[in-house]
């Protein structure tokens, strides 16, 4: 009897201590490590990471492919140029051409790891444009609130209700041909070459902070008045302190998702631009370029096919693979799955 009473306190202190019981003493997570382990169950999201990082690797290793020392090593299919002429003018895929040659025997597979990388560019300074204005600016907007928000918020609305397409059309037309002219004299004609994308930069990304700026501002609005944010202003912090350290903190998870979904609905507008001929300049290219390329070259006599499936089919694959990534971020950061 002692002894069953003995065997049982002695399993009782034993079930107390420290590591006895996974499930009560297992540490909680903190809400982003949840957010990610939800991220990892979604199938579709995590593919398209992985694809997407297969593509950042090729774009960032293509270039190694053409030193001397290493392409005597490669098939010649991946050794080519971009920019390199040849006399094989509308090759079909081959051998020596995996995806076939346009009208100036240009190797399309070169072009289109460059083009990709170039649409990729543009995608993402849009993007941190966007996080960078829109960030600071609906901060601000909410946090200060009053008359600095009324005025700030209005001057987004007068931009919203301007064409952003069509501003950037039209700073691509004035702008493109006097900026190229400074260049050209104050650094080399090299650096000329690239004025059309130092404006895509510049118009694409002066556009497309507006709605973050609205997503900031509502986040920061409802959580100025927690009792983490009086605390902290009672105890003698700053704006600047309570900005950096308690409100910009708490809006990861909507910066992060939103900033996933910028990179595609910016590199879609750039391709718009240069299928109109706005964008990238030649010898250059990115996928637009070669879409509106290959589709100039489609005639009633012979119809190089390859010219238009390769770089439509890479970009819808692009922005297919962006947006999963973007709608996995958000279920994953959305609160109510984060709590399970």
């Amino acid at each position: 009897m002692n002894e069953a009473r003995t065997s049982r306190t002695a399993g009782a202190q034993e079930a107390g201590r420290p590591g006895a019981s996974g499930a009560d003493t297992a540490i909680p997570l903190s809400p982003s490590r949840r957010a990610w382990r939800a991220f990892a169950r979604q199938r579709a999201a995590v593919a398209s990471a992985v694809f997407l990082a297969f593509v950042v690797a090729l774009i960032c290793l293509w270039p190694i492919a053409h030193l001397p020392a290493i392409s005597s090593y490669l098939p010649e299919a991946i050794t080519w140029s971009p920019t390199a002429l040849s006399e094989a003018q509308f090759t079909p895929p081959s051998l020596a051409h995996w995806l076939g040659t346009d009208v100036h025997g240009r190797d399309l597979l070169s072009r289109l790891v460059s083009g990709t990388g170039i649409s990729f560019l543009v995608g993402i300074v849009g993007a941190g444009m966007s996080l960078l204005i829109g960030v600071l600016w609906g901060a601000l907007a909410g946090y200060l609130g009053g008359r600095w928000d009324s005025v700030l918020m209005r001057i987004v609305d007068i931009l919203y209700a301007l064409p952003s397409i069509v501003f950037v059309m039209v700073l691509m037309a004035v702008a493109e041909a006097p900026l190229k002219a400074h260049l050209t004299r104050a650094v080399s004609s090299a650096t000329g070459e690239w004025a059309s994308l130092l404006l895509l930069f510049i118009g694409l990304g002066s556009v497309s902070w507006l709605t973050m700026a609205r997503i900031v501002r509502g986040q920061v609005w409802s959580l100025r008045s927690r009792g983490f944010v009086d605390a902290s202003r009672a105890l003698g912090a700053g704006h600047v302190w309570i900005l950096r350290r308690h409100l910009l903190p708490n809006l990861a998870g909507v910066v992060i998702v939103y900033l996933a979904l910028t990179v595609p609905s910016v590199m879609l507008y750039e391709s718009f631009l240069s299928y109109l001929g706005l964008g990238i300049e030649p010898p250059q290219a990115s996928l637009g370029y070669l879409i509106a390329d290959g589709a100039g070259n489609i005639n009633a006599i012979r119809t190089y096919w390859w010219l238009v499936v390769f770089p439509g089919g890479m970009l819808a694959v692009l922005l297919l693979a962006l947006n999963f990534l973007g709608d996995g971020l958000r279920d994953a950061w959305d609160p109510r799955s984060i709590g399970q």
